[in-house]
């Protein structure tokens, strides 16, 4: 245990969020700065508990215990050495990832829990100001040549493993860029893009090479794909969720990853304008969950004069239900970063229609409250009513991987949720070819894609060598404690 009397004599704090008239001028993320020696303490909040609830709470088995007593003493280069024994890339969980660790923390039972997300982020951000975090290239070669199809993080941790094990290691990008939804889909605001490129580096350096602007079995056929000695497919689950209600067809009715990529464009500099802006428009978002907080964030940021965010679920309860106990993730209320900068938020509501203008754009969606019954969402008569909208956001989730174009061409077999099926060693219905994250488990958490692409590198290295050597933290059919 790092501080024996610790989680009793300091309490939870984490850092400050900028103002919200000053971080709304900017993309930058939304944290100020957090003192290592209040850093140090949090960390010595952990109990070291004999049996560590943190770990079933994360599926890359972080050794959570370990790197907080090494931050503690302030032995911060250790630590680094046992978040990286795990994590691939824990700047991109210690941003992104909602802490499933945190609901799991044995303190939480009756108290805070430690925070955990704050000491990941903080360790990976000292290692690299001080140089820590080097390139690891193979000793040896293989001779093996592996295609990575998708560069979101489930691609990158299966990548890096594999390299790192010495295959020759080529990652294939439909985007511009290298980085998947990380790069266009996630706002500046909640991970700057510096901490993808350092690490995109730190692997170009270790031999992985990167190509992007490449749509396999468009740009590059299949059967070239076929010929590398191994392949994972590691596209993500872009099949988005539709509304198809009266006035779909309106202008002004966007996905959201149709909206927040050229957003992040235009923050990164690499487009002038957004063909989807918020500027003076009333903004609904449909749909309750984190990439529905990113387009508030987002539309906030581009002078939106209205913002409401939709969700046809009851509004959850302040602290854990019945439904929820501890240590599982709770269904609970919380207010992001993007809520806290305004707008509104409407619960147990459903939109029946939107409705236009004469010149066939948006002006306002059809609403009417629900309840549910049996199951199944009941309008509440007398209920109905109009929301003004110019502009309306669709972030309802995902349905799978896409199956027309490289799926359909491979021929790989689906499962009964329209996922790539897969085996034990992750591998699909086709002998060289496996399969990591979205695509395979179905819309999930960055932690669990990180998880599956090393859990995959690790049934790719098997099969090319025989070797039982790279770590697997999850099977394909693990699941969240629930």
């Amino acid at each position: 245990m790092a501080d024996p009397k610790g989680f009793l004599t300091t309490t939870r704090e984490e850092p400050k969020r900028r103002p919200v008239d000053l971080r709304l001028m900017d993309w930058r993320e939304v944290y100020e700065d957090f003192a290592s020696t209040k850093l140090e303490k949090q960390a010595g909040r952990c109990m070291d508990c004999g049996i560590p609830f943190c770990h079933q709470g994360c599926p890359l088995g972080n050794l959570i215990p370990e790197w907080n007593t090494l931050v503690w003493r302030e032995d911060w280069q250790q630590a680094i050495e046992r978040l990286h024994a795990t994590n691939n890339f824990p700047e991109f969980t210690g941003t992104l990832c909602p802490a499933p660790c945190e609901t799991a923390c044995v303190l939480g039972i009756n108290d805070d829990p430690v925070t955990i997300k704050r000491v990941e982020i903080s360790i990976v951000d000292r290692a690299f100001e001080e140089g820590w975090v080097t390139p690891q290239p193979p000793t040896a070669k293989t001779g093996m040549k592996v295609a990575v199809v998708g560069s979101g993080p489930s691609g990158l941790a299966a990548a890096q493993q594999l390299t790192r094990a010495g295959h020759s290691v080529v990652v294939l990008e439909r985007a511009d860029k290298i980085g998947g939804l990380l790069r266009y889909g996630i706002p500046e605001f909640k991970m700057e893009k510096h901490r993808l490129d350092r690490r995109l580096a730190q692997m170009e350096a270790e031999g992985t090479e990167f190509r992007t602007s490449v749509n396999v079995g468009v740009d590059l056929p299949v059967a070239e794909l076929l010929a590398h000695d191994a392949v994972v497919l590691a596209g993500g689950a872009t099949d988005w969720r539709d509304l198809p209600i009266p006035g779909r067809e309106l202008d002004g009715i966007h996905q959201a990853m149709e909206f927040l990529p050229p957003a992040n464009r235009v923050a990164s500099g690499d487009l002038s304008e957004s063909p989807h802006s918020a500027a003076g428009l009333d903004v609904v978002v449909i749909g309750g969950g984190d990439t529905g907080a990113d387009c508030v964030g987002t539309s906030h940021r581009q002078g939106a004069r209205s913002v409401t965010q939709l969700e046809i679920m009851p509004k959850p309860p302040e602290s854990r239900s019945d439904a929820h106990p501890w240590p599982t993730y709770p269904m609970i209320y919380r207010v992001s970063s993007a809520h806290e900068e305004g707008g509104e938020r409407l619960y147990a509501v459903n939109t029946q229609e939107f409705l236009g203008d004469s010149d066939g754009r948006v002006r306002a969606l059809k609403l009417v409250e629900v309840r549910n019954e049996g199951g199944k969402f009941v309008p509440v008569p007398g209920t109905e009513r109009e929301l003004p909208a110019q502009l309306v956001l669709l972030a309802m989730g995902f349905r799978g991987p896409q199956k027309k174009g490289l799926l359909e061409d491979l021929g790989v077999e689906l499962d009964a949720r329209g996922n790539v099926a897969r085996d034990k060693a992750f591998k699909t219905s086709l002998d060289n070819v496996f399969v990591a994250g979205d695509m395979g488990r179905g819309q999930s958490l960055i932690v669990w894609a990180i998880a599956e692409g090393r859990s995959a590198a690790a049934g790719v290295d098997a099969y090319l060598t025989g070797r039982d050597v790279l770590p697997a933290p999850i099977a394909p059919t693990d699941r969240p404690i629930a």
